[in-house]
């Protein structure tokens, strides 16, 4: 007989803020992209909340983190959900612009970080939900 799991056994839900960064180049705007070490993909910087933080908080201190940008946080573009060892993981983007770009050491977390034209951006990213996302994030500049 198949056991039904006891409600201390239900997954959690783990939450995270993220950016579609975006400054000023000689080729138009770019979008930030960072290079994870762990997971060996192109993504947009993103990263968990802290206890008692707001997604929008933990998506400013992740995209600083991640790009060594001062991001200043422009208009919600949505969110993209999926499995992470069997845990629901939800991820809210905002629209960023980079008040001030400073030089970024690669670190254990977030190898490279990269500024592309968003068509260039969009066919180096490794998954399907933040192209969604960056091409959500294109529409709401427009």
């Amino acid at each position: 007989m198949k056991r039904t799991p006891a409600a201390s056994s239900k997954p959690r839900t783990i939450l995270a803020g993220g950016g579609v960064v975006w400054a000023a180049s000689g080729n138009g705007p770019c979008v930030a992209l960072v290079r994870r070490v762990k997971y060996r993909d192109w993504a947009l910087p993103k990263g968990k909340l802290k206890r008692g933080e707001t997604f929008e908080h933990a998506a400013l201190r992740e995209v600083r983190e991640e790009t060594g940008c001062a991001p200043k946080l422009r208009e919600f573009v949505g969110l993209v959900h999926y499995l992470v060892k069997k845990e629901p993981k939800v991820v809210l983007y905002w629209n960023m612009t980079c008040a001030r770009r400073s030089s970024y050491r690669p670190n254990e977390e977030i190898a490279k970080v990269v500024w592309l034209t968003p068509g260039r951006a969009l066919r180096r990213m490794s998954y399907a939900g933040e192209r969604k996302i960056l091409r959500a994030a294109l529409k709401l500049r427009s």
